[in-house]
């Protein structure tokens, strides 16, 4: 238990440390709003991208062994990326990070299913999804203050020392397989398997909505301390990053979502999830800061309610390889993150956070219109199960 929640913790926490400090690359390094963001997007993407192939070697190397070589490595490469004496060389190092990342989220569900006992699996999986919430809180409140206090370099160092410290613990704490059996890695079988499941009609719109709610959640907050540190707002570095305890939020909306989905249907749920992140874009549009604040609320409210019904869908319905079904689905919602968190700033540069703000309705309409559109699937009435954000 300890073991797993220290690897959801260290992951979110090294992956997300630099989303609250791109206002700070901006000025050290000379760039713009949209540039800055490839210190997140360049992530995600790699990550997405890797995550695919690392579950699929997984299941022919192993479990822990790729759990704590991927924390360690992760871990390392940021306190590097701290001493980057350039923008391309940080980027590298982020995007050699996203591949290395990969090796978690795509391996820790599967660990769970073989190795911890069913009646004690709910809990585990719930300590590594809360793990995923404060581990992404704590990294970007964390930087933020030390950032303030010191500088971006010590804050980033920092974060990645804690990561070295949880992965050791992983490493010590986490028992050793013992129910893993290794699979064929042939190229067509996996092939076959993924091609199934992007044929499935219901399945490719649930892919969608996670590279639509993920990119407009990652958005928000790419761009979001930028219009705090401005007039009229012009809050501190720590002030304009205590915006993502609000993370927290997702701790309690995703079983509520669940709860909902079980009495009313995914589908509707779904749409009124996504109803709830649109009403706070909207509410980011008015001036005062208890409404953007509250409106940040209810967009992360919303947002993990539907990343949790989506998911459970996702689950339910594929009856065969399910693990590449929620590695495609996985791959799509850090797509979303790397591609709408990136052009989020072409609107932010142009029209402010009000182009910013459009540009995510126009997305979410997208997503409403195709969550309508969705036919019941399998398991439709059945408790939601939670993937890792």
């Amino acid at each position: 238990m300890l073991a797993l929640f220290s690897a959801g913790f260290s992951t979110f926490a090294l992956m997300y440390c630099v989303q609250p400090l791109l206002p700070e690359f901006t000025r050290e390094f000379g760039l713009s709003a949209a540039s800055s963001s490839l210190a997140v997007s360049v992530t995600t993407g790699c990550l997405a991208a890797a995550m695919i192939v690392l579950g699929a070697l997984s299941e022919g190397w192993g479990r822990k062994p790729l759990m704590v070589t991927s924390l360690m490595l992760a871990a390392l490469l940021t306190m590097a990326s701290a001493a980057a004496p350039s923008w391309p060389a940080f980027l590298t190092i982020r995007a050699i990070e996203g591949i290395a990342f990969a090796g978690l989220p795509a391996i820790a569900m599967a660990y769970v299913g073989e190795e911890i006992d069913r009646s004690s699996v709910g809990l585990a999986m719930g300590l590594y999804v809360s793990g995923t919430a404060l581990g992404g809180m704590s990294g970007r409140l964390l930087t933020a203050v030390l950032t303030d206090a010191a500088s971006w370099r010590v804050a980033v160092a920092v974060i990645g020392g804690i990561g070295t410290v949880a992965a050791l613990v992983v490493w010590i704490a986490l028992p050793p397989s013992a129910h893993f059996r290794r699979r064929s890695l042939a190229p067509g079988t996996l092939v076959r398997a993924y091609t199934a499941h992007l044929r499935d009609p219901l399945l490719a719109r649930l892919f969608a909505e996670g590279f639509i709610f993920m990119g407009v959640f990652m958005a928000t907050y790419n761009y979001i301390a930028f219009r705090l540190l401005q007039p009229p707002y012009a809050l501190s570095q720590t002030a304009a990053g205590s915006v993502f305890i609000l993370y927290l939020l997702g701790m309690a909306s995703s079983p509520w979502a669940g709860s909902l989905a079980g009495r009313f249907g995914r589908r509707r749920t779904l749409v009124l999830t996504l109803a709830l992140m649109a009403a706070g874009v909207l509410l980011t549009m008015l001036a005062p800061l208890a409404a953007v604040v509250c409106g940040i609320g209810l967009l992360t409210s919303g947002f993990f309610g539907a990343h949790s019904v989506t998911s459970s869908w996702i689950g339910l319905h594929a009856e065969q390889r399910r693990a590449q079904a929620s590695s495609l689905y996985l791959c799509f919602y850090y797509l979303g993150a790397s591609v709408t968190g990136s052009l989020g700033g072409l609107f932010w540069e142009r029209f402010g956070w009000t182009g910013v703000a459009c540009f995510l309705l126009a997305l979410l309409a997208i997503a409403l219109t195709l969550a309508r559109g969705l036919e019941p699937g399998a398991g439709e009435r059945q408790p939601a199960l939670e993937l890792p954000a």
